[in-house]
């Protein structure tokens, strides 16, 4: 990560009223960022499903957002504000929206399992700056304060190479059915220390 993406954008706690721009984020980001891995049926079917927004993240204080700074956005003219979102969870739930796949709510013990990292994605006028790899640092760092040992994810086929960069290993795949009957391959990932 670079120094850049810390002078351009401030990481805070996301909360309840951010809920209808991180929405717009992450279709932004999907849509964007994700069309050389999904196709476009992929795509819009994850979308509320396996890709999206997991209120249950914002409730337990878990999941952040980066905002770009004053510089950073005179620098950039129409760019948004909200320019990134991710966490981790204590909670079993790999992947998801509130109304994604596989949701389980149990809590995980930092001694024997590990944390979740959840749900990155970064605005399209945002990428390639550095962004998605601040949020992982942080939410990394959030979850090992608590406790958590080892990171699992179940990343993108898009976040696959970032991942592996930081260390995260594949573990296998998951085939997941979309409600327009498609399917999205995710990843199984996880990171050790």
């Amino acid at each position: 990560m670079g120094a850049k993406a810390t002078e351009e954008f401030q990481i805070r706690v996301a909360r309840l009223e951010d809920a209808a721009e991180l929405r717009r984020l992450i279709e932004a980001s999907v849509r964007g960022l994700q069309a050389a891995d999904y196709s476009v049926a992929q795509m819009e079917g994850a979308l509320g499903h396996a890709l999206g927004l997991d209120s249950q993240l914002i409730e337990d204080g878990t999941y952040f957002v980066a905002e770009a700074t004053a510089e950073a956005l005179a620098a950039r003219p129409g760019a948004p504000m909200l320019a990134g979102c991710g966490g981790w969870s204590r909670r079993r739930t790999l992947f998801g929206s509130d109304h994604g796949p596989g949701r389980a709510a149990d809590l995980l013990d930092p001694a024997s399992e590990a944390a979740k990292i959840r749900a990155i994605f970064v605005d399209p006028a945002w990428a390639r700056r550095g962004l998605g790899s601040l949020l992982l640092a942080h939410a990394e760092e959030a979850a090992r304060a608590e406790g958590f040992v080892e990171l699992e994810m179940g990343s993108t086929l898009t976040g696959v190479a970032l991942y592996t960069r930081k260390g995260y290993r594949e573990t296998g795949r998951v085939e997941v059915p979309l409600p327009n009957g498609e399917v999205l391959p995710i990843v199984r990932m996880r990171k050790a220390g």
